[in-house]
């Protein structure tokens, strides 16, 4: 299975003063991003209580500004796969160039019994099929 690019909508709102899109959108760009994932690689209902996830740690590097007519795309790569965590990479591009580069540490977690948990097996083919080395 191929993941495709989660495409977001820029609205005015992103916009900051400079007249780009402001650096702490981009965290909500990758959450919407992350949504966009899960909901290709898990085909079934998710049941977010008993297979949830946390944001342990999130971080972006930012090497050119969006600006707000520009139609970015975010790809996504798992850099590294955990018993219990996972790393996703946020590759933000307009066409073929690099516009900003995140990263996600997510945890598993069962809100049910307020643990962490090891990663569903159904999750795994995919997140090995998107594993690339970081750079």
């Amino acid at each position: 299975m191929q993941i495709t690019p989660y495409t977001p909508e820029i609205r005015f709102n992103d916009i900051d003063a400079m007249g780009h899109v402001n650096n702490a959108i981009y965290f909500t760009y990758f959450e919407q991003s992350r949504i966009h994932f899960f909901k290709q690689i898990i085909q079934e209902k998710w049941d977010w209580n008993k297979h949830g996830i946390l944001v342990a740690h999130n971080e972006i590097d930012y090497y050119k500004p969006v600006l707000l007519n520009d139609k970015a795309e975010i790809f996504i790569s798992c850099a590294h796969i955990g018993e219990k965590s996972f790393t996703i990479m946020y590759d933000v591009k307009v066409g073929d160039q690099l516009y900003s580069r995140g990263k996600s540490v997510l945890v598993c977690f069962d809100y049910t019994i307020q643990k962490t948990i090891a990663i569903p097996g159904q999750w795994l083919p995919m997140l090995n099929q998107l594993l690339t080395p970081v750079q």
